[in-house]
């Protein structure tokens, strides 16, 4: 258990960033090394990189869970393969698998 919180300094703007005690226990558990960025700076290159998902390198404050916005997910739009209607999905569909509206997959999920 970590008993205190750390006080690190940004690789990129050089400002001290806090990494607070909880954070020093999430990263250790997933083997992570300690971030190298303040949570700003590391929004803003997620942001370029264009990487909106929850990847294993998403971190940030409180627990773990990103400490900012990433801003709204973009949908893709597709017709559910179980009902016909139009569904609203998170991810760009290939068309090799099938997808299905939000009741749908609720229902194949029960």
């Amino acid at each position: 258990m970590y008993a205190s919180d750390k006080t690190l300094v940004c690789q990129d703007c050089n400002q001290e960033f806090v990494f607070s005690a909880s954070e020093q226990q999430f990263y250790a558990d997933r083997q992570f090394s300690e971030p190298r960025r303040c949570p700003t700076c590391r929004a803003a290159r997620k942001a370029q990189r264009g990487d909106f998902g929850g990847g294993s390198h998403s971190g940030g404050g409180g627990g773990g869970r990103g400490g900012y916005s990433s801003g709204p997910r973009e949908m893709f739009s597709a017709t559910c393969s179980s009902c016909g209607r139009e569904a609203q999905v998170p991810f760009r569909p290939s068309g090799t698998k099938p997808v299905y509206c939000s009741d749908c997959f609720t229902a194949r999920r029960a």
